[in-house]
């Protein structure tokens, strides 16, 4: 991930962001919005970086942050709150952010608690790489997500609440274990993909 252009990562996470509609829903509405995405979208990629977790296609159109999780793992508890403290100021605003940690609960408690695992923090398909026939952008993401599963023999797991993107997770021969009605009224869909038989 040396080569690769991080603001331009940056820029494209930001935009894709703007279409989730969670994200869209805790970004504090103000005149900094804009400014608010991008902390978001920055926060979100050095953390995938960190964590060796980023997936980029070489035109740029396609994003996913796949991390690798391992429950045993320990995370440290003022770290973690010095981020949530920073992205509550910065992104959310502290009412906001209260609620979507709540929810971020319910969504975590989904995936195993005892069992090493991927998660897809994160996947976006630029507007101009969505025509499937001619870009093939998620198709050709979806096999690099395939090999990494088989390679470490890990299933993925991942969660949307955009009925398009669940529809191309079911394409792409992910099973929907678990369906929840979001507070916000929407459906969201979890869903789990084995990894290939070797």
């Amino acid at each position: 991930m040396d080569n690769i252009d991080k603001d331009k990562v940056i820029s494209n996470v930001a935009s894709l962001l703007q279409e989730v509609p969670s994200s869209m829903e805790i970004i504090k509405d103000d005149k900094h919005k804009e400014k608010r995405f991008r902390y978001l979208a920055k926060h979100m990629v050095n953390k995938a970086i960190e964590r060796d977790a980023l997936i980029v296609s070489k035109d740029y159109n396609g994003i996913a942050i796949l991390f690798e999780e391992d429950p045993s793992r320990k995370v440290s508890f003022w770290k973690e709150l010095i981020t949530d403290l920073k992205l509550a100021l910065k992104v959310t605003g502290i009412k906001k952010g209260l609620k979507a940690l709540k929810t971020q609960s319910y969504v975590k408690k989904q995936r195993p608690k005892d069992k090493n695992h991927l998660y897809c923090w994160f996947w976006g398909i630029m507007p101009e790489a969505r025509d499937v026939d001619t870009t093939k952008t998620a198709y050709n993401m979806k096999n690099q997500f395939m090999e990494i599963s088989k390679e470490k023999r890990l299933p993925i797991y991942a969660e949307t609440r955009i009925k398009r993107v669940y529809i191309a997770y079911r394409r792409y021969k992910f099973d929907c274990f678990h369906k929840w009605q979001h507070p916000s009224g929407d459906t969201m869909y979890f869903m789990k993909c084995e990894p290939p038989e070797l």
